[in-house]
Protein backbone atom coordinates (compact mmCIF):
# COMPACT_ATOMS: atom_id res chain seq x y z
CA UNK A 1 0.00 0.00 0.00
CA UNK A 2 0.94 3.67 -0.21
CA UNK A 3 1.47 5.73 2.93
CA UNK A 4 2.83 9.17 3.82
CA UNK A 5 5.85 8.55 6.04
CA UNK A 6 7.00 11.38 8.30
CA UNK A 7 10.72 11.13 9.08
CA UNK A 8 11.37 14.57 10.56
CA UNK A 9 10.72 18.28 9.99
CA UNK A 10 10.07 18.99 6.28
CA UNK A 11 10.63 15.29 5.54
CA UNK A 12 7.34 13.70 4.49
CA UNK A 13 7.14 11.37 1.51
CA UNK A 14 4.61 8.97 0.03
CA UNK A 15 6.12 5.52 -0.12
CA UNK A 16 5.08 1.96 -0.87
CA UNK A 17 5.05 -0.09 2.33
CA UNK A 18 3.73 -3.46 3.41
CA UNK A 19 0.02 -3.66 4.09
CA UNK A 20 -0.46 -3.91 7.87
CA UNK A 21 -1.51 -7.23 9.36
CA UNK A 22 -4.49 -7.29 11.68
CA UNK A 23 -4.21 -8.85 15.14
CA UNK A 24 -6.97 -10.73 16.95
CA UNK A 25 -8.03 -7.64 18.93
CA UNK A 26 -7.77 -5.20 16.01
CA UNK A 27 -9.57 -4.23 12.83
CA UNK A 28 -8.25 -3.03 9.50
CA UNK A 29 -9.80 -0.27 7.45
CA UNK A 30 -9.43 1.15 3.98
CA UNK A 31 -8.99 4.88 4.51
CA UNK A 32 -11.35 6.83 2.27
CA UNK A 33 -10.79 10.28 3.78
CA UNK A 34 -8.31 11.79 6.20
CA UNK A 35 -8.72 15.51 6.78
CA UNK A 36 -5.70 17.70 7.46
CA UNK A 37 -5.38 20.33 10.16
CA UNK A 38 -3.01 22.84 11.69
CA UNK A 39 -1.49 20.15 13.89
CA UNK A 40 -0.41 18.21 10.79
CA UNK A 41 1.26 21.39 9.54
CA UNK A 42 3.02 21.89 12.88
CA UNK A 43 4.28 18.31 12.81
CA UNK A 44 5.50 18.70 9.23
CA UNK A 45 7.38 21.92 9.92
CA UNK A 46 8.57 21.43 13.51
CA UNK A 47 7.92 17.88 14.70
CA UNK A 48 6.08 17.02 17.89
CA UNK A 49 7.43 15.90 21.29
CA UNK A 50 4.96 13.01 21.45
CA UNK A 51 5.73 11.71 17.97
CA UNK A 52 8.83 9.62 17.29
CA UNK A 53 9.62 9.27 13.55
CA UNK A 54 9.29 7.44 11.33
CA UNK A 55 5.51 7.39 11.48
CA UNK A 56 2.45 7.53 9.25
CA UNK A 57 0.68 10.70 10.34
CA UNK A 58 -2.93 11.86 9.90
CA UNK A 59 -5.62 11.66 12.56
CA UNK A 60 -8.98 12.90 11.18
CA UNK A 61 -9.98 9.54 9.78
CA UNK A 62 -12.94 7.91 8.03
CA UNK A 63 -13.07 4.71 6.02
CA UNK A 64 -14.36 1.19 5.50
CA UNK A 65 -13.69 -1.94 7.54
CA UNK A 66 -11.94 -4.55 5.38
CA UNK A 67 -10.77 -7.09 7.99
CA UNK A 68 -11.75 -7.85 11.58
CA UNK A 69 -9.73 -9.72 14.20
CA UNK A 70 -11.38 -12.85 15.59
CA UNK A 71 -11.68 -11.31 19.07
CA UNK A 72 -13.40 -8.12 17.85
CA UNK A 73 -17.16 -7.71 18.16
CA UNK A 74 -19.48 -5.02 16.83
CA UNK A 75 -17.62 -4.44 13.57
CA UNK A 76 -18.07 -6.19 10.23
CA UNK A 77 -16.42 -6.04 6.84
CA UNK A 78 -17.98 -3.23 4.84
CA UNK A 79 -18.89 -1.05 7.82
CA UNK A 80 -18.37 2.67 7.17
CA UNK A 81 -16.65 4.14 10.23
CA UNK A 82 -15.05 7.20 11.78
CA UNK A 83 -12.15 6.73 14.20
CA UNK A 84 -11.21 8.89 17.18
CA UNK A 85 -7.83 10.63 17.19
CA UNK A 86 -7.03 11.04 20.90
CA UNK A 87 -7.13 7.65 22.60
CA UNK A 88 -7.82 7.62 26.37
CA UNK A 89 -6.76 4.68 28.51
CA UNK A 90 -10.16 4.30 30.16
CA UNK A 91 -8.54 3.40 33.50
CA UNK A 92 -6.87 6.49 35.01
CA UNK A 93 -8.53 8.85 37.50
CA UNK A 94 -9.42 11.32 34.73
CA UNK A 95 -11.10 8.68 32.57
CA UNK A 96 -13.01 7.26 35.53
CA UNK A 97 -14.15 10.78 36.41
CA UNK A 98 -15.61 11.18 32.93
CA UNK A 99 -12.80 13.45 31.71
CA UNK A 100 -11.36 11.26 28.97
CA UNK A 101 -10.18 14.34 27.06
CA UNK A 102 -7.47 14.90 29.69
CA UNK A 103 -6.49 11.25 30.18
CA UNK A 104 -3.02 11.17 31.75
CA UNK A 105 -2.06 8.15 29.62
CA UNK A 106 -3.50 9.42 26.33
CA UNK A 107 -2.10 8.13 23.07
CA UNK A 108 -3.07 9.25 19.57
CA UNK A 109 -3.59 8.03 16.05
CA UNK A 110 -0.77 9.25 13.85
CA UNK A 111 1.50 9.61 16.88
CA UNK A 112 1.88 6.33 18.78
CA UNK A 113 -0.14 4.41 16.16
CA UNK A 114 0.15 4.65 12.36
CA UNK A 115 -2.39 7.19 11.14
CA UNK A 116 -4.69 7.90 8.25
CA UNK A 117 -2.45 9.29 5.52
CA UNK A 118 -2.36 5.78 4.08
CA UNK A 119 -4.46 3.53 1.91
CA UNK A 120 -4.99 1.11 4.81
CA UNK A 121 -4.78 1.47 8.58
CA UNK A 122 -5.04 -0.72 11.65
CA UNK A 123 -7.58 0.33 14.26
CA UNK A 124 -5.71 -0.65 17.42
CA UNK A 125 -7.13 -2.53 20.36
CA UNK A 126 -6.72 0.60 22.50
CA UNK A 127 -9.23 2.45 20.29
CA UNK A 128 -11.72 -0.41 20.29
CA UNK A 129 -11.49 -0.76 24.08
CA UNK A 130 -12.81 2.78 24.65
CA UNK A 131 -15.53 2.53 21.98
CA UNK A 132 -13.61 4.84 19.68
CA UNK A 133 -15.11 3.69 16.38
CA UNK A 134 -18.37 5.25 15.18
CA UNK A 135 -20.58 3.97 12.37
CA UNK A 136 -21.19 6.56 9.65
CA UNK A 137 -24.82 6.94 8.54
CA UNK A 138 -25.39 6.09 4.88
CA UNK A 139 -26.23 9.67 3.88
CA UNK A 140 -22.99 11.09 5.35
CA UNK A 141 -19.97 11.04 3.04
CA UNK A 142 -16.53 9.88 4.12
CA UNK A 143 -15.27 13.43 3.53
CA UNK A 144 -17.87 14.85 5.91
CA UNK A 145 -17.22 12.13 8.50
CA UNK A 146 -13.50 12.97 8.53
CA UNK A 147 -14.41 16.38 9.96
CA UNK A 148 -15.97 14.70 13.01
CA UNK A 149 -12.80 14.82 15.10
CA UNK A 150 -12.14 18.59 14.87
CA UNK A 151 -15.84 19.23 15.44
CA UNK A 152 -15.63 17.07 18.57
CA UNK A 153 -12.76 19.26 19.80
CA UNK A 154 -14.88 22.36 19.23
CA UNK A 155 -17.77 20.66 21.02
CA UNK A 156 -15.53 19.96 24.00
CA UNK A 157 -14.46 23.61 24.18
CA UNK A 158 -17.98 24.99 23.90
CA UNK A 159 -19.24 22.55 26.52
CA UNK A 160 -16.59 23.77 28.95
CA UNK A 161 -17.76 27.39 28.59
CA UNK A 162 -21.44 26.42 28.35
CA UNK A 163 -22.34 28.05 25.04
CA UNK A 164 -26.11 28.14 24.84
CA UNK A 165 -29.27 30.08 23.99
CA UNK A 166 -28.98 33.83 24.18
CA UNK A 167 -25.18 33.96 24.16
CA UNK A 168 -23.25 36.43 22.04
CA UNK A 169 -20.19 34.57 20.84
CA UNK A 170 -17.01 35.96 19.32
CA UNK A 171 -14.71 33.50 17.55
CA UNK A 172 -11.19 34.87 17.10
CA UNK A 173 -9.56 32.97 14.26
CA UNK A 174 -11.21 32.24 10.91
CA UNK A 175 -9.48 29.00 10.06
CA UNK A 176 -11.35 25.69 9.74
CA UNK A 177 -11.76 25.27 13.49
CA UNK A 178 -13.08 28.83 13.75
CA UNK A 179 -15.67 28.02 11.09
CA UNK A 180 -16.74 24.95 13.05
CA UNK A 181 -17.03 27.05 16.21
CA UNK A 182 -19.31 29.53 14.41
CA UNK A 183 -21.63 26.79 13.23
CA UNK A 184 -21.57 24.90 16.51
CA UNK A 185 -22.42 28.06 18.50
CA UNK A 186 -25.37 28.65 16.20
CA UNK A 187 -26.51 25.05 16.69
CA UNK A 188 -26.29 25.62 20.46
CA UNK A 189 -28.70 28.55 20.18
CA UNK A 190 -26.37 31.55 20.37
CA UNK A 191 -28.20 34.79 19.61
CA UNK A 192 -25.31 36.32 17.66
CA UNK A 193 -22.00 34.91 16.46
CA UNK A 194 -19.09 37.07 15.33
CA UNK A 195 -15.93 35.99 13.50
CA UNK A 196 -12.62 37.88 13.58
CA UNK A 197 -9.16 37.40 12.11
CA UNK A 198 -6.04 39.40 11.32
CA UNK A 199 -5.82 37.80 7.85
CA UNK A 200 -8.39 39.58 5.72
CA UNK A 201 -8.21 37.07 2.89
CA UNK A 202 -8.78 34.07 5.13
CA UNK A 203 -11.59 35.92 6.91
CA UNK A 204 -13.35 36.66 3.62
CA UNK A 205 -12.98 33.05 2.46
CA UNK A 206 -14.51 31.71 5.66
CA UNK A 207 -17.20 34.39 6.04
CA UNK A 208 -18.46 33.66 2.53
CA UNK A 209 -19.22 30.14 3.73
CA UNK A 210 -20.32 30.43 7.38
CA UNK A 211 -21.97 33.89 7.27
CA UNK A 212 -21.30 35.04 10.82
CA UNK A 213 -23.50 37.91 11.99
CA UNK A 214 -20.48 40.12 11.47
CA UNK A 215 -16.93 39.47 10.32
CA UNK A 216 -14.20 41.74 11.64
CA UNK A 217 -10.87 42.22 9.90
CA UNK A 218 -8.63 42.92 12.87
CA UNK A 219 -5.88 44.26 10.60
CA UNK A 220 -8.09 47.16 9.55
CA UNK A 221 -10.87 47.46 12.16
CA UNK A 222 -11.08 48.05 15.92
CA UNK A 223 -12.43 44.74 17.24
CA UNK A 224 -12.97 46.05 20.76
CA UNK A 225 -15.05 49.03 19.64
CA UNK A 226 -17.06 46.93 17.21
CA UNK A 227 -17.91 44.47 19.97
CA UNK A 228 -19.02 47.37 22.20
CA UNK A 229 -21.25 48.63 19.40
CA UNK A 230 -22.67 45.20 18.57
CA UNK A 231 -23.47 44.24 22.18
CA UNK A 232 -24.91 47.50 23.55
CA UNK A 233 -21.70 48.23 25.43
CA UNK A 234 -21.59 44.90 27.27
CA UNK A 235 -19.19 42.77 25.27
CA UNK A 236 -19.57 39.17 24.06
CA UNK A 237 -20.69 36.70 26.70
CA UNK A 238 -18.36 34.06 25.23
CA UNK A 239 -15.08 34.48 23.36
CA UNK A 240 -13.27 31.56 21.77
CA UNK A 241 -9.65 32.14 20.77
CA UNK A 242 -9.37 29.69 17.88
CA UNK A 243 -5.88 30.78 16.88
CA UNK A 244 -2.38 30.25 18.31
CA UNK A 245 -2.15 33.87 19.43
CA UNK A 246 -1.25 35.21 22.86
CA UNK A 247 -2.38 38.66 21.73
CA UNK A 248 -5.83 37.24 20.95
CA UNK A 249 -6.03 35.67 24.42
CA UNK A 250 -5.05 38.94 26.10
CA UNK A 251 -7.57 40.94 24.06
CA UNK A 252 -10.32 38.43 24.75
CA UNK A 253 -9.96 39.05 28.49
CA UNK A 254 -10.13 42.78 27.89
CA UNK A 255 -13.32 42.83 25.81
CA UNK A 256 -15.42 39.94 27.14
CA UNK A 257 -18.58 40.86 29.06
CA UNK A 258 -18.60 40.92 32.86
CA UNK A 259 -19.36 37.38 33.97
CA UNK A 260 -18.20 36.21 30.57
CA UNK A 261 -16.43 33.02 29.59
CA UNK A 262 -13.26 32.77 27.54
CA UNK A 263 -12.06 29.58 25.88
CA UNK A 264 -8.33 29.32 25.23
CA UNK A 265 -8.80 26.87 22.36
CA UNK A 266 -5.71 27.59 20.28
CA UNK A 267 -2.46 26.51 21.92
CA UNK A 268 0.44 28.96 21.86
CA UNK A 269 3.88 28.40 20.32
CA UNK A 270 6.13 26.52 22.71
CA UNK A 271 8.78 29.23 22.53
CA UNK A 272 6.27 31.92 23.51
CA UNK A 273 3.59 30.40 25.79
CA UNK A 274 3.26 33.25 28.31
CA UNK A 275 0.67 36.03 28.23
CA UNK A 276 -0.01 39.06 30.42
CA UNK A 277 -3.23 38.92 32.44
CA UNK A 278 -4.68 41.64 34.65
CA UNK A 279 -5.79 39.41 37.51
CA UNK A 280 -8.01 42.14 38.91
CA UNK A 281 -10.03 42.21 35.68
CA UNK A 282 -10.65 38.49 36.04
CA UNK A 283 -11.37 38.92 39.76
CA UNK A 284 -13.73 41.90 39.78
CA UNK A 285 -15.57 41.05 36.57
CA UNK A 286 -15.93 37.40 37.60
CA UNK A 287 -14.57 36.03 34.34
CA UNK A 288 -14.19 32.34 33.62
CA UNK A 289 -11.17 31.16 31.61
CA UNK A 290 -11.29 27.59 30.32
CA UNK A 291 -8.63 25.65 28.49
CA UNK A 292 -9.70 23.16 25.85
CA UNK A 293 -7.67 20.29 24.48
CA UNK A 294 -8.91 17.42 22.36
CA UNK A 295 -12.11 15.46 22.84
CA UNK A 296 -13.54 12.23 24.21
CA UNK A 297 -14.95 9.22 22.34
CA UNK A 298 -18.45 10.28 23.46
CA UNK A 299 -17.92 13.76 22.00
CA UNK A 300 -16.86 12.18 18.69
CA UNK A 301 -20.15 10.29 18.61
CA UNK A 302 -22.07 13.46 19.41
CA UNK A 303 -20.18 15.42 16.75
CA UNK A 304 -20.90 12.81 14.08
CA UNK A 305 -24.54 13.01 15.11
CA UNK A 306 -24.54 16.79 14.65
CA UNK A 307 -23.11 16.36 11.16
CA UNK A 308 -25.59 13.60 10.29
CA UNK A 309 -28.59 15.61 11.50
CA UNK A 310 -27.55 18.70 9.56
CA UNK A 311 -27.28 20.77 12.74
CA UNK A 312 -23.64 21.48 11.89
CA UNK A 313 -23.07 21.32 8.11
CA UNK A 314 -19.48 20.61 7.10
CA UNK A 315 -19.51 19.64 3.41
CA UNK A 316 -19.15 23.25 2.23
CA UNK A 317 -16.16 23.79 4.54
CA UNK A 318 -14.16 21.27 2.51
CA UNK A 319 -12.50 23.41 -0.14
CA UNK A 320 -9.79 20.99 -1.29
CA UNK A 321 -9.85 17.25 -1.94
CA UNK A 322 -6.47 15.80 -2.88
CA UNK A 323 -4.95 12.36 -3.46
CA UNK A 324 -2.37 10.96 -1.07
CA UNK A 325 0.45 11.78 -3.47
CA UNK A 326 -0.33 15.47 -2.90
CA UNK A 327 -0.20 15.39 0.88
CA UNK A 328 2.56 18.01 0.95
CA UNK A 329 0.40 20.30 -1.19
CA UNK A 330 -2.46 19.70 1.25
CA UNK A 331 -0.32 20.79 4.18
CA UNK A 332 0.86 23.84 2.22
CA UNK A 333 -2.75 24.84 1.59
CA UNK A 334 -3.46 24.56 5.33
CA UNK A 335 -0.36 26.57 6.22
CA UNK A 336 -1.04 29.36 3.72
CA UNK A 337 -4.66 29.81 4.69
CA UNK A 338 -5.83 29.43 1.09
CA UNK A 339 -8.07 26.53 2.11
CA UNK A 340 -10.68 26.07 4.78
CA UNK A 341 -10.65 22.28 5.14
CA UNK A 342 -8.46 19.95 3.09
CA UNK A 343 -9.27 16.25 2.80
CA UNK A 344 -6.81 13.62 1.62
CA UNK A 345 -8.40 10.75 -0.30
CA UNK A 346 -5.85 7.92 -0.24
CA UNK A 347 -7.74 5.88 -2.82
CA UNK A 348 -7.64 8.65 -5.44
CA UNK A 349 -4.81 8.89 -7.93
CA UNK A 350 -3.15 12.14 -8.98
Amino acid sequence: MKAAIYRGPEDLSVETVASPEVGPHEAKMRVHACATCGTDAKIFHHGHPRLEPPQIIGHEIAGEIIEVGDQVHGLAIGDRVQVIAAVPCGECWACKAGRMGICINQTSMGYQYPGGFAEEMIIPHEVLTVDGVNHIPDHVSYDEASVTEPLACALNAQSLVNVGPGDTVLVMGAGPIGCLHVRLARAAGAAKVFLADINGGRLELSQNVVHADRAVDMSAEDLGQIMVDETDGIGPSVIITAAPSGAAQEQALEIVAPGGRVSFFGGLPKDKPMISVDSNVVHYRELIIAGANGSSPAQNREALGLIASGAVPVADLITHRLPLDQVREAIAAVTSGEAIKVVIRPGDRS
